[in-house]
């Protein structure tokens, strides 16, 4: 796979149009849209996601989110963790090394990743390092975590 620029997105207009072209465009952009009609937020706010372009186009995507220790109700002993969410790549791009190279990303923060994969895409994330949970409360939301953790970092419950 050859060297891919991720590019941590704005939240403006431009950035809300190119997510609609993605399967997962829902809530979340929605009340970013939202926000921006009512100038809560600006072009440089913190933005969740990160993204890969092909020339000037959005072609894949990642949402990350830090939960801290005190918010974590998943690993124990209670640790910061990252929360991977709408991780996709359009169709024209798949199997290209797109969304991996999003993951690893992600991995170079060199914490432990949680995420709630997709039906039928428990083969990519095993591939990228990732295992089921042994222990999960949060199943009963009908959550199936996947869960990736650094070396030397300690392993959950």
């Amino acid at each position: 796979m050859k060297n891919v620029a991720i590019t941590k997105l704005r939240i403006n207009y431009k950035t809300l149009e190119e997510f609609k072209q993605f399967k997962e465009y829902g809530n979340q952009e929605l009340s970013m849209l939202e926000d921006l009609r009512t100038n809560m937020i600006e072009n440089d706010s913190e933005s969740p996601f990160y993204g890969v372009y092909f020339g000037d186009r959005l072609i894949a995507r990642m949402s990350l989110y830090t939960v801290t220790e005190k918010y974590d109700q998943f690993f124990d002993p209670p640790q910061d963790y990252l929360e991977l969410w709408k991780l996709e790549v359009l169709p024209d791009f798949q199997k290209k090394g797109y969304g991996q190279a999003l993951v690893k990303y992600a991995q170079e923060f060199n914490m432990p990743i949680k995420t709630n994969p997709r039906i039928n895409s428990h083969g990519f994330w095993k591939k990228m390092g990732f295992e089921t949970a042994s222990y999960n409360m949060e199943r009963d939301l009908g959550e199936n975590p996947l869960i990736w953790m650094p070396k030397g970092v300690s392993e959950h419950k």
